[in-house]
């Protein structure tokens, strides 16, 4: 109890130095959240507490964090751990702090501010924790309390011309430091835009990452969205997705995670217009002692409405992985087409995955399935291939990367989707498929 008092009491500290400096914007918010940490904390509590049922957070919550400090990094180091392309526009964030932006090489409307601006106009703040209800979870009330910087991104009504907004934040990786990034993603009528969310960085010393993104998809509007975690053994990382999508608006997110001691992500999507959709598919790739937990919900509101929630898993070593992933179908939301699928390709005896979909349906005019696996590969496959002249190893490897393909190809992006293919391929373990 002495441990967790020290613990608080140093994210009270912390919280007192930020608001002496914070954007008076965000003050009401900030204060609102911090005093929901102070009455639930953390999501320690493992009965009865079925989001985090398959994932301890306690080795999070006993760690004494500090928040993170900004220091400037050289851009050539993170062109080698970050997807970047010339033509995209590029926003630079360190350990949650805003370093830099460069611009594409594309015309745009696309207006892009800081939430550190203490001059931002009401219509930019208004949307700021409008979709994140952090009522009942203390990371979420946690970074809205200590949300200080972060990109947001307004697509103007009928802005189609294909851009893309890279979002790299950085983690530098500084012994027992916590950083919150903080996006929000709003798009106005007709349009369409990319937006890749990239948390890389790391060492071997402790680390917190604890994000937390809100996008609204307006009517007829798209939003691409591409979430890439990417850190090391010792971090770990929290995020949350919060989506709302408007009459005929269309989400689309594709999500790869290769690298975490503990990771989660918490994606929540409300369908909230006629005839709206989301494409929901994800790759995560476990190793070692990693822990990845996909906590997946989609919440159909209107009629008409469309889902696919499709994730696929490679464990190795003694990793271990969680998919959670929920439709709810309201009474109101006839005709509502959704299908929920999770694979997993377990490599080691000792990894193990947790999945758990699930279907709550109160229409009774609608087209719902769902459906989970984990095994291994088939025998007849391996036997094909090595009657073809290819080793058992090069048989393995091509089999592990076809898995990982399906997810991997929906990427639209020429760029990114080579950038994923290479990054999978070189961090896929030897491996030998034997019967």
């Amino acid at each position: 109890m002495q441990e967790a008092s020290l613990v608080l009491n140093k994210y009270e500290e912390d919280f007192d130095n930020l608001s002496s400096i914070s954007p008076e914007w965000s003050s009401n918010l900030r204060n609102k959240a911090m005093d929901t940490f102070r009455e639930i904390g953390f999501p320690v509590r493992r009965k009865g507490n079925e989001k985090w049922k398959y994932t301890n957070a306690r080795p999070i919550a006993d760690i004494e964090y500090s928040s993170a400090k900004f220091e400037e990094i050289d851009l050539d180091d993170i062109k080698l751990i970050a997807p970047w392309h010339e033509s995209w526009i590029n926003l630079l964030f360190v350990n949650g702090h805003y370093q830099e932006t460069f611009p594409g090489n594309l015309p745009t409307n696309v207006q892009i501010s800081n939430m550190a601006s203490n001059d931002l106009a009401a219509n930019l703040t208004s949307n700021v924790g409008g979709i994140m209800d952090y009522s009942d979870d203390g990371f979420a009330a946690l970074n809205t309390a200590f949300m200080s910087d972060g990109p947001i991104i307004t697509v103007p009504e009928g802005e189609n011309a294909g851009i893309v907004v890279n979002l790299i934040f950085f983690n530098q990786g500084l012994s027992d430091t916590v950083n919150y990034p903080r996006v929000l993603i709003t798009t106005e009528g007709n349009s369409i835009v990319s937006v890749i969310e990239n948390y890389v960085g790391g060492s071997s010393d402790r680390t917190f990452t604890n994000s937390v993104s809100e996008i609204y998809v307006g009517e007829n509007a798209t939003v691409n969205h591409y979430r890439l975690m990417d850190e090391t053994d010792d971090t770990h990382d929290v995020g949350y997705g919060r989506v709302r999508i408007d009459t005929n608006g269309t989400f689309n997110s594709r999500s790869f995670f290769r690298g975490s001691g503990i990771g989660r992500y918490d994606l929540n999507v409300s369908v909230e217009g006629e005839n709206a959709s989301c494409d929901l598919q994800g790759l995560y790739f476990t190793n070692g002692h990693q822990h990845m937990d996909n906590f997946i919900n989609i919440d159909h509101v209107r009629p008409n409405g469309q889902s696919n929630l499709f994730y696929k898993g490679i464990l190795a070593g003694r990793s271990r992985a969680v998919f959670g992933g929920t439709v709810l179908v309201r009474k109101e939301a006839q005709k509502t087409d959704s299908i929920q699928s999770d694979k997993n390709l377990i490599l080691s005896p000792h990894a193990e995955v947790d999945s758990k979909p699930a279907l709550f349906i109160y229409a009774d005019d609608v087209k719902c399935a769902h459906g989970a696996t984990a095994g291994n590969i088939d025998a007849d496959t391996v036997f094909y291939m090595r009657s073809r002249g290819i080793d058992l190893e090069a048989a393995s490897r091509l089999i592990i990367y076809g898995f990982a393909g399906e997810v991997i190809d929906k990427v639209e992006i020429p760029e990114l989707r080579s950038y994923l293919a290479e990054s999978f391929l070189t961090s896929l373990p030897s491996h030998k498929f034997e019967f």
